[in-house]
């Protein structure tokens, strides 16, 4: 049975038990399912919320090239990445990432992975909107970022 891929870039929230479950559903073959999901905080009451823009398409494209990278490097049976955008307040969801494999540490790896490029050289750009209401900054990559990129 081929892997399967799921790559959406959404403003809509997600339930990340319903998108494992689909991932695994009628599938025999998977023994380990790792999930990541990435939650909007509000960094000590100073954030009201993160608005992240990307542009349609290239984003889309470049979560793809990168989840294509995963299943070339590791024996899967499925991946998922979802990716919001719009605007995102603290609590909610923002990214999720499951990796299945028959086998625990391929899954790991691969779940870890894509959460180190989508981190560094997804095509999103976030801006902190600040709780006093004015104002925002565009938030910057940071070194530890790309420190752990170089791993791969």
């Amino acid at each position: 049975m081929s892997p399967r891929l799921v790559v959406r870039v959404q403003p809509e929230d997600f339930d990340p038990a319903r998108e494992a479950a689909l991932l695994t559903h009628g599938r025999t073959d998977v023994g380990a399912l790792v999930t990541f999901t990435g939650l909007c905080r509000d960094e000590s009451g100073r954030l009201a919320a993160l608005e992240l823009e990307h542009f349609p398409g290239m984003a889309e494209a470049q979560l793809t090239r990168i989840a294509e990278d995963a299943l070339v490097r590791w024996p899967l049976t499925g991946l998922v990445v979802l990716h919001r955008h719009g605007r995102i307040t603290p609590g909610e969801n923002i990214v999720f990432v499951a990796a299945a494999s028959s086998h625990r540490q391929a899954a790991f790896e691969a779940a870890d992975f894509l959460m180190d490029f989508l981190k560094s050289r997804a095509p999103f750009w976030k801006k902190e909107i600040p709780a006093s209401g004015t104002g925002g900054d565009w938030v910057d990559a940071r070194d530890s970022d790309e420190a752990r990129l170089a791993r791969w």
